[in-house]
C-alpha cells in the first residue's frame, strides 16, 4: 500500500470514527430528549391520576349528601304523615279529662246508674277511637317519676312508698306514636 492509499484509508477510518461518533451522539441527544419525555409524560401522568382522584371522591361526597338529603326528605315525610293529627288529638284531650271528672263526680254522689253507665260507654267509646289513631294515654301511678313523661304538680311527704315515686295523677298524659302530646300532671312522693 503506497501513502497515498494508507492517507486515504486513514482517512476513511477517520471518517468512519467521525460519522460513529456523530452517530453516537445523535443518539444520546435522542436519549436524552426522550428521557425528558419521559420524565414529562410521567409527571403528566402523576398529576392527571391525582386530578382523577380528586373527581372521584368530589363525586363519591355528592353522592353521599344526595342521599343524606333524600333520606332526611323522607324522614320529614313520614314524620307530617305520622305525627299531622297531634294538633286534633290535644284539642280532643280536655273532653277526655271532663268525661273523667264527671265519672269521677259520679263515684262520689249517689246518681242514677244509667246515667252513669252512659257517661262510660261514651269514654270507652272515645278513648278507643284515640287509640285508633295511636294515642296513648300515661297513667302513671305507682311508677318511678320521668320528667320526660310527667309534670310535678307537688311533693308530698309519703313514708308507704319510695321516693320519687308518682302517688296520685291530677290529669292524665297522653302519646301521640310514641312523641309525647302532654305530659302527665302528678303528684309525687318524697321521703317524710
Amino acid at each position: 500500500m503506497t501513502t497515498e492509499e494508507q492517507k486515504n484509508t486513514g482517512q476513511a477510518e477517520l471518517d468512519q470514527e467521525a460519522q460513529a461518533a456523530s452517530a453516537v451522539e445523535t443518539e444520546a441527544e435522542q436519549q436524552a430528549t426522550e428521557g425528558q419525555e419521559t420524565v414529562d409524560f410521567a409527571a403528566s401522568l402523576a398529576e392527571l391520576q391525582e386530578q382523577l382522584e380528586q373527581a372521584k371522591d368530589q363525586a363519591l361526597r355528592a353522592h353521599a349528601d344526595a342521599q343524606n338529603a333524600r333520606r332526611r326528605a323522607e324522614k320529614d315525610v313520614e314524620n307530617a304523615h305520622k305525627f299531622a293529627l297531634e294538633k286534633f288529638s290535644k284539642e280532643l284531650l280536655p273532653v277526655v279529662d271532663s268525661l273523667e271528672r264527671a265519672l269521677e263526680t259520679f263515684a262520689q254522689h249517689d246518681v242514677a246508674d244509667a246515667v252513669k253507665e252512659g257517661v262510660e260507654m261514651t269514654l270507652n267509646m272515645f278513648i278507643s277511637t284515640l287509640n285508633k289513631f295511636n294515642v296513648e294515654q300515661i297513667d302513671p301511678v305507682g311508677t318511678p317519676f320521668d320528667p320526660q313523661f310527667h309534670e310535678a304538680m307537688s311533693m308530698v311527704p309519703n313514708p308507704d312508698v319510695e321516693p320519687n315515686t308518682v302517688i296520685a295523677v291530677m290529669q292524665k298524659g297522653y302519646l301521640l306514636n310514641g312523641r309525647l302530646v302532654r305530659p302527665a300532671m302528678v303528684m309525687v312522693a318524697k321521703a317524710p
